[in-house]
């Protein structure tokens, strides 16, 4: 659950103190009142800081960071975004508010876009290629980003899933043109909602600052009632309160980052050398956020017995399989029937490769607070289950 695991006096101070200083919430304006105090402005700095990127916008969620991503980078009707077939449901939406043309792409055994089957759906209305960091591991970056400048494509990445990730030293979300996070209650900082955009272009950053307003340009010579605007746009803006707890959280990033990741590697250690467990791979392990376990069983059938023993021991497994609905395209029903009906080629075949895949997977969660009894209670039951089917 990452930081909501630690949500606690501090956050309640950063609230009081938003509440207290005349209780104003919005992003912008009424600078007299707050005294100044621009708690969203002061995240976006520190996250900037921290991811070291030169530009961050908060917005009101991971999905709203896509939609502003795309609206700033120009994506529209004409334009193909390549996507993978296993992500959260948000990444598609996101590129169908835009009215662009998702293309689903399958994934490898990392459970990330496949660089080699991006390559094969490139056409001359490729626009944008967005890998998704999925269960906090990242993409083949390097593959992709090779990919797409040979084949003249700008890159987004997803990173709501893999907040203080890396790639070979790299935040994820900061080695592509753009990025996008979430801050949602189960992600690795939260402020209940909420997401951000990082960008080192300045360009890039201020037609998203606008379109997430309004329009607003920002204009300081001037009151907001008379601030011009840049485009056409929408309120995506986050609160203040929200910023006040990013603030908190993002002090603590590193901390459930680390112990996120000895715990990980503890459950893990425990699994080793049982039988018929293929583990994920990793395109960097070393960069892996580890709030997630996940590995390959045989089969279809085996991967369904095991959670089957998982599950009468009282353990749960994350999004594979529990919440495969919302995160496998072949899942959507709604969406593809949505591209069908806008003229957009859905494959007859699906993605065979990523459903045969994701049907053998499984992942457990990794908390920050698991003591040595809780650690031994996972590893144990997944030993327990790994038995049960040899």
């Amino acid at each position: 659950m990452g930081g909501s695991e630690l949500i606690g006096q501090k956050e309640k101070e950063a609230i009081c103190e938003v509440i207290d200083r005349a209780g104003v919430l919005l992003r912008y304006g009424f600078d007299a009142p707050r005294k100044n105090i621009f708690k969203v402005k002061e995240f976006e700095e520190a996250f900037a800081g921290y991811a070291g990127t030169k530009h961050a916008l908060a917005v009101s969620s991971g999905t709203a960071a896509l939609r502003v991503a795309l609206a700033a980078l120009g994506v529209g009707p004409g334009d193909e975004v390549i996507i993978p077939s296993f992500t959260f449901v948000a990444t598609m939406e996101a590129v169908l508010e835009s009215r662009a043309a998702p293309v689903i792409a399958e994934v490898d055994n990392s459970l990330n876009l496949d660089p080699s089957d991006v390559e094969k759906r490139i056409t001359d209305r490729t626009r944008l290629i967005i890998p998704v960091h999925m269960l906090g591991v990242p993409a083949r970056m390097d593959e992709l980003m090779k990919v797409a400048s040979e084949g003249g494509v700008t890159v987004l990445e997803d990173s709501a899933q893999a907040c203080g990730s890396s790639y070979k030293g790299r935040k994820t979300g900061t080695i592509a043109k753009m990025g996008c996070f979430s801050f949602d209650y189960v992600k690795t900082i939260t402020t209940g909602e909420g997401g951000m955009v990082v960008t080192d272009d300045t360009g890039l950053y201020e037609r998203a600052s606008w379109y997430h307003d309004h329009g607003h340009q920002h204009l300081t010579d001037r009151p907001r009632g008379e601030d011009t605007a840049g485009c056409p746009g929408f309120n995506y803006r986050m609160n203040d309160i929200q910023g006040a707890l990013g603030l908190v959280q993002l002090g603590r990033l590193d901390e459930v980052l680390a112990a996120q990741r000895e715990n990980k590697r503890r459950v893990k250690e425990a699994l080793q050398g049982e039988k018929g467990i293929e583990f994920r791979d990793l395109p960097d392990a070393g960069g892996d956020g580890g709030d997630t376990l996940a590995f390959f069983l045989e089969d279809e059938k085996t991967a369904a017995r095991f959670e089957k023993s998982l599950t009468e021991q009282g353990v749960g497994t994350k999004i594979l399989p529990s919440a495969l609905g919302w995160h496998f395209a072949g899942n959507w029903p709604h969406l593809l029937a949505e591209m069908k009906s806008r003229g957009l080629p859905v494959p007859a075949e699906g993605w065979p490769r990523t459903e045969k895949l994701l049907k053998r997977a499984i992942a457990v969660a990794i908390s920050v607070k698991m003591d040595d009894s809780q650690i031994g209670k996972l590893a144990g039951a997944l030993k327990k289950a790994a038995i049960h089917n040899g």
